[in-house]
This record gives C-alpha cells, structure tokens and sequence, in this order.
C-alpha cells in the first residue's frame, strides 16, 4: 500500500521496515549502553574503587608532603617544582602499574580480591612513609633531593634518631613505599619490577653519595658506615 502527500509518494511497507529499522537499532543501543554499564560496575566495583582510591591517595600525599616539607625546612627561595620528586621515568612506571592493574582486573578479577596482600601493601606504604618522613624532619636543612658534592656549613652529620638504625633512612622509606604500592594493587609483575628498578637506582647513588659523604666528614662517617646499614638490602 502506498500514499500521496503533498505530491510525494510514500510507501507504508517501506515506512513500517525503516521504523523497524530504527526501533530495532533504539532497543540494540540501550542493551549495548546496559552492557557496558554492568561491565562498568563489574570493573569498578567495590575493590577498584578501594585500591584505586588507596593508590591516588598514597601518591598525593607523597608527593605533596614533601614539597610541603621542602617549604618548610628549607625556604620558598630553596624549593623548585622538582621537590615534588615526579620525574618522567616515574610517570611511566607509575602509567605501566596502572595499565598492568587494568588488565588484569579485566581478565583475571579474582587476583585482586587477595585483600590480606592489599592491606600487606597498604601496611607498607605507611610503614614507608613514616620511615621517611621521619628522616626528613630528623635531618632538617642537611636533608636535600640533591646530593650534595661541596660540604657546606649547614650540612652537619645526622646521627640520631632513626639515622641510628639506618643510614638513609629516606631511600629505605622509598623503597618500602614503591614496592608496597604495587603489593597493594596486587599487581605481581610490578611489585617485582618496581623493586628490580629502585634497588637499582639506590644501589648506584648510594656508594656516589657516600664518596662524597667521606670527603666531608672523613673518619667519623666511615665508623658510621661500619656499624649502620644503608638501609636497602644488599647493599653496605
């Protein structure tokens, strides 16, 4: 059957397949939108919120609190952008854990339902932070993000406090706090490569820092050395 309006020919059978068409497409879209928000609610349910949630908050609080110390310590004229301690390798490592927790929370969600592993790493994080920050405000002005490679008056040898258990206690805190990000995301190939890079990194800068650390302090930071771990482990 067709019709004639305003001079143009319209086909009723044409009109009722287009309005299947249509309402067919209508009902797909919504049960694709439904889908998808089931997959979304299943993705980021209870524990990616909570992991998630723990990772942005454990990293802000890092990264801030050392500038805020930075200020605090050492002076607004002292302190650069760089005392955030966010460098484009650690942007990347950092990029790199997220993208292996979004994996496999997609493929293999039940690994990141281990929650006594989650709050292991948690626990470290904190534990982490506390190791640092205490370092930090033990040293005062003679800790800097910098090594130092001229001994300046202000630069006294630090001794006391938590530096009697630990040499660098701040390294020790970061590399605490780095490896349990990752435990608590229960993110495996990570946790291993976080704790592959930094030992590595600390490794290489410790023995560069203490030839420097010798030369201004001479015997009383070897005696020092003899009988004060660095703090990272295996390395004296």
């Amino acid at each position: 059957m067709s019709l004639f309006v305003n001079g143009a020919h319209i086909n009723l059978q044409e009109m009722s397949f287009l309005k299947d068409i249509l309402i067919g497409s209508e009902a797909h879209f919504v049960v694709l939108i439904v889908q998808s928000s089931s997959i979304f609610s299943e993705l980021f349910g209870y524990t990616a919120c909570r992991q998630l949630s723990q990772m942005l908050i454990s990293i802000l609080f890092f990264h801030v609190s050392e500038y805020i110390l930075a200020l605090f310590i050492h002076g607004k004229s002292s302190v650069t952008l760089k005392s955030l301690l966010i460098s484009k390798h650690y942007l990347v490592a950092m990029v790199c854990s997220l993208i292996e927790y979004l994996i496999e929370l997609y493929f293999f969600p039940g690994l990141k339902e281990y929650w006594w592993i989650s709050n292991f790493g948690l626990a470290l994080v904190v534990l982490g932070e506390i190791i640092r920050k205490l370092a930090i405000v033990t040293a005062g002005v003679a800790f800097t993000h910098l090594i130092k490679v001229y001994h300046e008056e202000k630069h006294q040898l630090v001794t006391h406090g938590i530096y009697r258990y630990v040499r660098h206690p701040g390294y020790n805190g970061f590399f605490i706090w780095s490896i349990g990000t990752q435990i608590m995301l229960c993110n495996p190939i990570s946790t291993i490569a976080f704790a592959v890079v930094v030992w590595k990194f600390f490794s290489g800068r410790i023995p560069y820092e203490e030839f420097f650390l010798k030369q201004f302090f001479g015997s009383d930071y070897e005696d020092y050395m003899r009988k004060v771990p660095s703090g990272i482990p295996f390395v004296r």
